[in-house]
């Protein structure tokens, strides 16, 4: 997943925002952006031209989450929904392990599980805003990770 570059879609009018300027920051939305590129039920598509406000309990400041993807996609002949997409790898989507809290050989916390609660926490207070941030517009929001893109 150390992918990271400009993404240049074969359907730039349907990029709501700045076509030259998309940028993937690993292989998975790599491969999602072409995916939405190129799909007939996407109408328009952008990424991380959304800021969505969210209070960190890490630090206790507001900061901005700019979600992955914002979409408007067809789901019948007159229906359409926009759906706002977080790419993450399904370890991030859940609590770390606490029996791997006492990691090292002297029993202290490890770091790694330490960086795990804090990754798990800011990842938590960002989808909590963005589920509230979508409902007041009628919108969805869905954390989709290597299981739903078919990425082993």
């Amino acid at each position: 997943m150390a992918y990271r570059g400009r993404f240049k879609p074969k359907n730039p009018d349907k990029y709501k925002g700045d076509h030259t300027n998309i940028t993937y920051r690993s292989g998975w939305e790599m491969k999602f952006f072409r995916v939405i590129d190129e799909h007939p039920d996407v109408v328009w598509w952008q990424s991380e031209e959304v800021v969505v406000p969210y209070y960190s309990p890490i630090d206790g400041k507001w900061h901005r989450y700019y979600p992955d993807v914002v979409m408007k996609k067809k789901t019948s002949e007159e229906k359409f929904e926009i759906l706002m997409i977080e790419i993450k790898p399904d370890s991030q989507t859940r609590p770390p392990d606490i029996r791997k809290k006492n990691a090292t050989p002297s029993g202290r916390i490890s770091r790694r599980y330490l960086n795990e609660v804090k990754t798990y926490g800011i990842n938590e207070a960002k989808w909590e805003a963005a589920k509230k941030y979508c409902s007041e517009r009628g919108w969805h929001f869905r954390i989709m990770t290597e299981k739903f893109l078919g990425i082993k």
